[in-house]
């Protein structure tokens, strides 16, 4: 296993810059996940380290050593992509097997090799099958199977499991974090899932237009993200987002957004530099928001407009004035839409932001 690292890397097609002086680590036998939006630069970074396109500018080293001008096959990376990329006239052994007869293995070395890594993954009895006559799944394990059979330094893996169902898609989502593991092989994967992500990556890197916004555990930037656009990629649903003006009422900050108004903590007021009459944006995630039948002191009355029921939650769809919000809630509830209750924040929880997307609190 090696360390990655990214010193200013840039990649730029014409007057499009797809990487943006990115500077990034992925340390030995960690599993980084690259997250984004199609269009912000993860499968071009992947590529770029793989050797497969040339950096406009910056460096990228394996362990202590520059591999900028080292070609894809002397870095010694694995890479499984969306579409498989299978021979389609070759059976899942041969497909295996392709890179250690490339590399001028005999064959009895490959037969063993093969066989080891099919018994890992569970194929052996399909690889006398061509694709054609492989499932999703199968053919996402063959994929697999012929990059761990390289012995690799890196794995490189571009959207793989966005081909399968669901039900499949959670399975392998496990099995690969459990392969990985146990390999400890340093793995870049790459996705616009933030489900996908937050389930298998040690950390997270969050992209969006070439640049590197955050970077850290699952947890990290889920409960505490540096921006707006952090907050809202993560998360499903996504963060409510909420205008409001600042005013300042004996100590305390109090957030008045029109239709309502939420009264911050002593605690909470002396986390934050804001000035009286600042425009913020007030983020709240559903889970942290508290549907109660009756009114209380401390309650915004609201009226349900739409439940949508995920089993075992359920999402609530609230209208508080001509403002709308999405709450998270138990799946034992009474309520139906046109229901008028109170709703509540959670004042431990609540994030507040610059009109430009920038973390305030």
């Amino acid at each position: 296993m090696v360390k990655i690292k990214l010193i200013n890397l840039t990649k730029r097609f014409g007057n499009v810059i797809a990487v943006d002086h990115l500077n990034l680590t992925v340390e030995h036998g960690e599993l980084l996940v690259l997250l984004g939006p199609s269009g912000c630069g993860k499968t071009t970074t992947l590529r770029l380290i793989a050797g497969l396109e040339n950096q406009d500018e910056g460096d990228i080293y394996f362990d202590n050593m520059l591999v900028n001008d080292m070609s894809p096959k002397d870095r010694n990376v694995a890479m499984v992509f969306q579409d498989y990329a299978l021979y389609p006239h070759m059976t899942a052994y041969d497909n295996i097997a392709f890179p250690l007869r490339n590399r001028g293995y005999s064959e009895s070395d490959i037969k063993k090799k093969v066989l080891e890594v099919a018994e890992m993954l569970g194929i052996k009895e399909l690889l006398d099958r061509k694709p054609r006559q492989l499932s999703g799944g199968q053919k996402q394990r063959v994929a697999l199977a012929r990059a761990i059979v390289r012995e690799p330094n890196v794995f490189l893996l571009d959207e793989p499991l966005s081909n399968l169902d669901a039900k499949l898609k959670t399975q392998m989502r496990a099995e690969l974090r459990k392969l990985q593991k146990s390999l400890g092989v340093t793995t870049v994967y790459v996705t616009h899932d933030q489900a996908e992500a937050m389930s298998i990556g040690d950390r997270i890197a969050v992209m969006k237009d070439g640049k590197l916004l955050q970077v850290g555990t699952p947890e990290e930037v889920y409960e505490n993200p540096k921006n707006m656009f952090v907050a809202g990629f993560i998360g499903s649903p996504s963060m409510n987002f909420i205008k409001c003006i600042v005013k300042l009422r004996n100590g305390f900050y109090v957030l008045d957004c029109g239709d309502f108004k939420v009264n911050l903590s002593y605690e909470r007021s002396r986390e934050v530099d804001i000035l009286e009459g600042e425009e913020v944006i007030l983020g709240v995630r559903p889970e942290d928001i508290t549907i109660l039948p009756e009114r209380s002191s401390n309650a915004i009355s609201a009226s349900i407009e739409l439940i949508e029921p995920l089993r075992p939650d359920m999402l609530i769809h609230l209208r508080i004035g001509n403002i709308k919000i999405v709450a998270r809630s138990l799946s034992n509830l009474l309520w139906k839409p046109n229901d008028h209750v109170s709703v509540s924040f959670n004042l431990r929880k609540l994030h507040i932001f610059k009109k430009n997307g920038e973390k305030i609190m």
